[in-house]
């Protein structure tokens, strides 16, 4: 099977089987939205959505955050990776945003990773979700599956030049989907230590002899 004949499957399945699929993290605005991605940086998406509700509670916007102290901050998500500093980011960030941009999120990525504690995988979250965009946010789970499944090539050894990829290969009506299609196969069933092969949809042609698909 050739990769684009891999690209045409894949997407077609994910079309027919999660036509309707979107961040599994909660929030209730932009600004929500960017605290949990910030937030979900080597965490789980579990934990974040039992932090972010209290914290939103007591600052559910930039204006609020932006006038607290980084300890207040702290006590909301102390159970969190980083958790020290991550508050230290939030806070800084939601004073940028007010000072900046008026607490409004910006909505592409230059404004975006100016922000403290937003990089380009933060950036393209935001951008797909919220705004719509044909970004493609690469994290651990994307940057495996994109390798196991074939999509990629060894030399897309970066997230940059995963995305690079796979933003070249992917429909642009598709891009804002596919981030988390993939994402989705990664945490349930293309997972790094005990993959799941047997509940794989793409088990028949998963390419796992080749030299780059990193799966044992």
């Amino acid at each position: 099977m050739t990769r684009k004949e891999r690209y045409e499957f894949i997407l077609e399945h994910f079309r027919n089987t999660l036509p309707i699929v979107t961040t599994e993290l909660q929030f209730g605005s932009a600004f929500q939205l960017l605290v949990a991605t910030l937030l979900s940086a080597q965490c789980t998406d579990k934990r974040i959505n039992q932090v972010t509700p209290e914290l939103f509670r007591h600052f559910p916007d930039a204006q609020t955050m932006a006038a607290a102290d980084e300890e207040d901050v702290l006590e909301y998500v102390k159970s969190v990776s980083y958790p020290n500093a991550k508050s230290k980011h939030l806070v800084e960030m939601s004073r940028m945003l007010v000072e900046k941009f008026d607490g409004v999120v910006p909505d592409n990525m230059a404004e975006l990773t100016m922000l403290p504690g937003v990089g380009r995988k933060t950036a393209n979250v935001v951008q797909a979700v919220w705004f719509g965009k044909a970004t493609m946010a690469v994290d651990t789970h994307v940057f495996r599956v994109s390798h196991r499944l074939g999509l990629v090539p060894a030399t897309a050894n970066t997230p940059k030049k995963v995305e690079e990829y796979l933003v070249k290969h992917i429909p642009e009506a598709d891009i804002p989907k596919a981030h988390h299609w993939l994402l989705l196969h990664g945490r349930y069933v293309c997972q790094s230590q005990k993959p799941k092969c047997s509940q794989c949809d793409f088990e028949k042609f998963c390419p796992k002899l080749m030299a780059n698909s990193k799966l044992d």
